[in-house]
């Protein structure tokens, strides 16, 4: 019986083979295309994978405040962004070539689990990035369990008697020294606990399960907040928290009412898309920015906007700020002039 558990279970990490070859591809890709086809770690530069990172910020699960600070401290980011392409590289190829897989199994949950936290919520079309990631930890959670079959450096340093004792089959191939009754349960709870994980994931990021289905990444919004005046200086700061990660929002037209919606303030697509830099404060390494016919918002994108009024509002009133997107969208918010 214990031989055919174990023949059993030589079958079950060959039948993995293309699994394994496929998610340690699409782990190695991303070096490969950061650093082999294209050099996307310089920041500034088009493509930067930073920015990238600053698009996940806006609707991040339990994870926020860790992508606030890297986007907000450009050089952490940068190590941060070398050192995550560094261990997706050797996650990727080790997978590839079955080299310490129940290790570098690990590090594909852990990645997967990061990536589907920081980036679930985006997916335009298939809710991409929250597949990617709930497979990746499923993926991740079964290579474990099955090691590397026939095809991988695992087998074949085993057979030539490298990292063969049972010690070493924790993190390389081979069979659990457990029960197979411990492995049962142990791959129970686990199961459970990823299907616990997708379910709410999937709820939580777009209302999959129950209610209304949502998706954040297909309209863009922008969140005003920060309003001031002083004398006749207008100051508010607006962030593209929602929309598609590829494309920005435009912005065409500022507008400041008063309570009688009586025109005070206003500027127009032309004057917007030659805003002075000195007058956007970027927070984040995704840069708000004057493009050729408007204000450009990235996703993720925070700066306070600085206007210079030619008059000057009353105290104690109220002004509505109305901001107005190329698409049609527009947004708008209330101050009281104190």
């Amino acid at each position: 019986m214990h031989h055919s558990k174990n023949y059993a279970g030589n079958y079950a990490a060959l039948y993995t083979t293309a699994l394994r070859w496929v998610t340690g591809w699409t782990y190695f890709s991303a070096f490969w295309r950061r650093l082999v086809l294209e050099n996307k770690l310089i920041p500034g530069e088009p493509g930067y994978i930073g920015e990238k990172f600053n698009h996940f910020l806006p609707n991040a699960l339990g994870i926020k405040p860790l992508i606030e600070h890297l986007v907000s401290n450009p050089e952490s980011l940068q190590l941060s962004m070398i050192a995550f392409t560094i261990v997706e590289a050797i996650v990727g190829l080790f997978l590839i070539l079955g080299l310490f897989t129940r290790l570098m199994s690990i590090g594909v949950l852990l990645l997967a689990f990061g990536i589907l936290l920081g980036s679930g919520w985006l997916g335009t079309t298939c809710l991409d990035e929250w597949q990617i990631g709930v497979l990746g930890v499923a993926t991740g959670f079964t290579l474990f369990f099955t090691g590397a079959g026939a095809f991988s450096l695992d087998h074949f340093l085993a057979k030539k008697g490298w990292f063969s004792s049972k010690k070493w089959q924790i993190i390389t191939s081979g069979h659990f020294t457990v029960s197979y009754t411990t492995q049962k349960k142990m791959i129970l709870m686990g199961s459970i606990a990823i299907l616990g994980l997708t379910l709410f994931t999937n709820q939580y990021f777009h209302g999959g399960v129950f209610g209304k289905l949502h998706n954040k990444s297909v309209k863009p919004h922008i969140a005003i907040s920060e309003i001031a005046v002083n004398n006749n200086e207008l100051l508010f700061t607006v962030f593209r928290d929602e929309g598609a990660d590829v494309y920005g929002s435009f912005l065409i037209g500022i507008q400041l009412l008063d309570d009688n919606n009586r025109l005070i303030f206003s500027r127009s697509q032309q004057q917007l898309s030659q805003m002075n830099k000195t007058d956007i404060i970027n927070r984040y390494v995704s840069k708000v920015k004057a493009g050729k016919h408007s204000l450009i918002l990235p996703l993720g994108a925070k700066a306070q906007l600085r206007f210079l009024m030619d008059t000057t509002l009353e105290k104690g009133k109220t002004y509505t700020l109305k901001l107005e997107d190329i698409s049609g969208a527009g947004w708008s918010k209330n101050i009281i002039v104190e």
